[in-house]
This record gives C-alpha cells, structure tokens and sequence, in this order.
C-alpha cells in the first residue's frame, strides 16, 4: 500500500486547549487500542538504557504504556524509571508494563511541568512525545525541563521525534514530490483508526448497534533536519550552558552540554545529551 499523504494541521486559539483536544483526549479514549500496537522498544533506546550506571534513577516524560520502563531487561531492577503522562488510560496499562508482576512509578503530569528538584535524576528519555507540543516555544520549553531535571555533572537525555523525513516501511507520507524540503518541520494530522472491535463495543454498548470504525485526528509536529538540535541549543543557552564537549580543564562556573548522537532512525530523529 502507497505512503498516504497526511493533511496539514490548522493550529488555532490556545496551545494548551488545542492539545488538550487534539492530543491528551484522543490517547485517553485509544489507550487500550493504542498500547496493543506499542510493544517492540526501539533498539536505540534499549541501548541507551542498558549502558546507564547500576543504581541511577531516570525519568520518562511521556511514557504512554510504559514499555520502557521495565528496561533494561539484560539487567533487570539495576536501574529505575519513572513515568510521566496525561493520559490517565495510559498510565493505568504503565504501571502494570513489563512481565514480572512489578508495579511501575508513574504520574499523571504534563511534560512542561517542572515538579522536579533541578538535577534529581541521573537520565532522562522523551520518545515520540514533544512532537505533540504545538508551538516551537513549548518544543523549547520541553527540552528545557529535560535538561533541567538530570544531573549537571552526569545527567544524560535520549529524545525521539517524528520527522518530516518518513523511510520506505512508513504508512505516512509528509513531503509530497513537489514540495519544498522544510526547515521548520511541518504540522499535520495524523489519523488513528480505532480497531471495529472497540468501535462495534462501544457502540453496541450505547445503543444496541455496530458502527464503523471511528477515526481520531492527532496533532503532530514532523520535525525537519536539524531542528531539534536546534531546539537543545536553544534550551541550552536559555540555561546558561555550553553545547560542546567537556573540556580537560573545565574553567570555573561554566557548564555544559554535548550532543553525543544527532542521527536520524526509522522515520524519527532523536538526539543523545550528556551533562558536564
């Protein structure tokens, strides 16, 4: 089946109101439809989160089902990940994620909260979650929190996001042939098809009736070559860091942040931070 072209989106009013509707409501009523088809970890994030240090506690800001939060499974419990969603559905199937009966910590919060002590944890992830955020501002503002929730002199950050740029497997199409490349991503809508057995349920549940599948229109943002690099300089230098390697001699009061990895997966791109 041919990529389909996706529409774009008509952002309006207040950000807040407009992923409420957009965004937070939908995933509440796909949750269970949702969490079925989100099982696989992506082997990047696998790997991030088996090379942290025995005992470090992290945070998942965004974490929808959770399925990360049980990782990594080579060296189960040696590290702790905390939850973070507005989806209460979601967060219901996160603290029951993974397949040794252990309860997960998670909350329900948004991820431009900042309910943290600056530095209280030791990494941080954000997968498939700040495209979602509906102004470039709130995007900044995201990253910002990450930074600010890890350590400053160990802290790391693995963030993921849609890109404009989708491969051969994609369902989705963002550019057409004719378009111009963008370099401020694009905004569009993605459609989400709940399954006809959770339709027919719900339906014959209200009125006695089948009906056909019914059709969720979710915001997202396709993020566009360098622009989320963009978005953790800026964040940085809203912080007062530097965005570079640590240097052997590090010069009193300064601080910083390397760019370990900018790459580009499976229609995401996603960079890797480390504090300094």
């Amino acid at each position: 089946m041919a990529p389909r072209p996706l529409q774009a989106a008509k952002v309006e009013g207040e950000p807040e109101i407009y992923e409420t509707q957009n965004v937070h409501a939908i995933y509440d009523d796909i949750a269970a439809h949702f969490s079925s088809t989100r099982y696989k970890p992506w082997p990047i994030i696998a790997n991030f989160l088996s090379s942290l240090t025995t005992g470090w506690v992290g945070l998942d800001s965004g974490t929808g089902n959770g399925k990360y939060l049980p990782l990594p499974l080579d060296r189960p419990g040696d590290v702790w990940t905390i939850g973070l969603d507005r989806s209460k559905n979601l967060l219901q199937i996160a603290r029951k994620a993974g397949a040794n009966g252990v309860v997960r910590e998670v909350l329900v919060g948004n991820v431009l909260d900042n309910p943290w002590r600056p530095g209280v944890f030791d990494y941080a992830i954000s997968i498939a979650t700040i495209h979602h955020l509906s102004t470039h501002e709130r995007r900044r503002s995201a990253v910002k929190r990450l930074l600010e929730s890890v350590s400053p002199d160990h802290g790391r950050v693995l963030i993921y996001v849609w890109a404009i740029e989708q491969d051969e497997l994609s369902k989705r199409r963002v550019v057409s042939e004719d378009d111009i490349p963008s370099l401020t991503g694009k905004d569009v809508v993605v459609p989400w098809v709940l399954s006809k057995e959770l339709s027919s349920a719900e339906k014959s549940l209200s009125d006695g009736g089948p009906q056909e599948p019914q059709v969720y229109n979710r915001y997202y943002h396709m993020f566009a070559q360098g622009e989320l690099r963009g978005l953790v300089i800026e964040a940085a230098a809203e912080l007062g860091l530097q965005v570079a390697s640590k240097p052997e001699d590090v010069p009193k009061n300064t601080r910083g942040v390397e760019i370990v990895h900018d790459g580009w997966e499976r229609s995401n791109y996603y960079v890797e931070l480390k504090l300094w």
